[in-house]
């Protein structure tokens, strides 16, 4: 038995569910997922996962193994990755974590070409609007928009994120005028589940700074939702260019207040400070701060 590749099978399917989400990541088949764990079980002498048609779950042992097995596949990461340091080739897994608009808007459309240049390195991209655990996760690097906290995480700047507020044609045909942000205070603002933009929305005027409380009936944690919504004119929303770009310049979504811009706000790339810089994440940081900055 090959026990790294029993142990990898074993954590994949601990963080997939199930015996085939695992098979689908690792390309084999949920009996061969099944058998992996058997072995690795048969090999140790204990039961790790307690398994029925529905559901499976962790035995206790099977949680102190499993944080174990995570750290020694890391190691083993980190070894091979040396390896390929002195080949100075880029290859091997990068994982990469983006909030989702910037992922699919703009991080997507220009990964391919990271990919033709490197073809050693596979990337795992995942996308989500909250804040992931980078070295609990395992992630080679994060991008996260707006103020940092302080996290230990080494963090290089790129193109701060401008939102834009808009709204459809028809939308301001049936409503009132909008002339200053306090206006919106009696419109349907598309409420971001994240962050402040779920109560409040920020701009700079003439005068300063302004910060309107906002309220509306939808309230979403994805922005492609809220652009569906103020397509079909339900509301206002304040959302990233990048996701209403196409749609402003084609006359579907009409930008407001242009005296009065939402702050551009932060976006960096994070990589944890402990973590040897391989050749796989030196060149994405490379090509992200090229394609961002």
């Amino acid at each position: 038995m090959d026990r790294l590749t029993a142990m990898e099978v074993f954590v994949r399917a601990v963080e997939s569910g199930s015996f085939s989400a695992a098979g689908e990541t690792l390309q084999m088949s949920s009996q061969l997922v099944g058998k992996h764990v058997q072995k690795l079980e048969h090999h140790l002498g204990v039961q790790l996962l307690h398994r029925s048609t529905r559901r499976q779950s962790l035995t206790d042992f099977g949680r102190s193994f499993y944080e174990r097995a995570k750290i020694i596949l890391s190691e083993v990461e980190t070894a091979e990755s040396m390896a390929a340091e002195t080949r100075a080739v880029p290859s091997g897994r990068l994982r990469i974590n983006a909030p989702v608009s910037f992922g699919m808007r703009s991080l997507s459309p220009c990964l391919p070409d990271y990919m033709k240049i490197y073809t050693d390195v596979s990337v795992e991209l995942t996308l989500g609007n909250r804040a992931v655990d980078l070295i609990d996760e395992g992630y080679d690097a994060v991008f996260r928009v707006g103020e940092l906290s302080d996290t230990g995480l080494i963090a290089r700047r790129l193109a701060p994120y401008r939102l834009i507020l808009c709204a459809s044609p028809a939308y301001l045909e049936a409503h009132d005028k909008l002339a200053n942000p306090w206006d919106l205070q009696k419109h349907e603002c598309l409420g971001f589940s994240h962050t402040a933009l779920r109560t409040h929305w920020t701009f700079d005027g003439p005068d300063g700074r302004v910060v309107v409380p906002v309220s509306g009936r939808l309230m979403v944690d994805h922005g492609e939702p809220l652009l569906h919504a103020a397509l079909q004119g339900l509301g206002i929303m304040l959302q990233p260019m990048e996701l209403v770009r196409d749609h402003i310049d084609d006359g579907r979504l009409l930008a407001l207040l242009p005296d009065y811009p939402a702050p551009t706000r932060p976006l960096h790339i994070l990589y944890a400070p402990d973590r040897r810089l391989t050749p796989k994440l030196r060149s994405f940081l490379d090509f992200a701060v090229a394609r961002f900055a």
